[in-house]
């Protein structure tokens, strides 16, 4: 059998993760573990790597139905905190999602383990981010699909206003995306957009992301983002 296009075993974990956590979004199933469901636990190394590239989302489907996630993901996403800190060297994206990770786990200490969430969460203040302010709406846009995990409700950060200040850009390096077909990064910036008033009316979201999903179907990741990008709408017309 040819191998050469075969996925590697953290691309293979990713997508499974991710696949697992979209399950969860649309089921509100915020009972379930999506690292159990996925076969990921604090000893499986290729899963913790996995945790790591999906971030905080991993407690995403607890998030937006309001709900306390399960300890089992609580500890492996502690567990990915631990394991993957950002080298010195790190891209302020890997620090920002760094940080979103910790900033997710804080929010729902109460349901860890008594005495190790406030531990896994200390020192989260939040990085510096004005690196955003002065990069082009290309970059802003690219940067801001990375960062999709932080746009969640009520979790306000530096990430959030700057992209709050930047909406037409943002619009613009949606439709770029769709028109690149690149799109992760289209549904990682509709997921923003989602999130921020003052979009142009001429955007078409609503038409956008349905495109985009359908477009990015193999990719389980769009699929999330879409998802949360669609939730979040519908919590915010309420």
């Amino acid at each position: 059998m040819d191998q050469s296009h075969a996925p590697s075993p953290l691309a293979g974990a990713v997508h499974d993760l991710a696949t697992e956590v979209v399950l969860a979004l649309r089921s509100g199933d915020h009972l379930a573990t999506v690292c159990g469901a996925a076969g990921i636990d604090e000893d499986n190394r290729t899963g913790i790597a996995a945790v790591r590239v999906i971030g905080a989302d991993l407690l995403l489907p607890s998030v937006l139905y309001g709900r306390n996630p399960h300890p089992g993901d609580i500890a492996v996403l502690q567990r990915a905190v631990r394991e993957f800190p950002p080298r010195p060297d790190a891209s302020d994206a890997a620090i920002w999602s760094h940080w979103g990770m910790l900033s997710a786990l804080h929010r729902t200490a109460s349901a860890a383990t008594p005495g190790q969430g406030r531990a896994a969460v200390s020192g989260t203040g939040e990085p510096n981010a004005a690196w955003l302010e002065q990069t082009s709406w290309q970059a802003f846009t690219h940067q801001l699909s990375v960062l999709a995990p932080l746009a969640v409700p009520a979790a306000s950060s530096a990430v959030h206003r700057a992209a709050a200040h930047r909406v037409v850009d943002l619009s613009r390096g949606f439709v770029r995306a769709v028109r690149r077909r690149n799109w992760l990064q289209a549904a990682g910036a509709g997921r923003w957009l989602a999130a921020l008033d003052g979009r142009p009316d001429s955007l078409g979201l609503d038409r956008g992301l349905d495109f985009v999903e359908l477009m990015g179907g193999t990719d389980p990741r769009v699929a999330l983002h879409v998802r949360a990008a669609r939730l979040t709408a519908e919590g915010r017309a309420r």
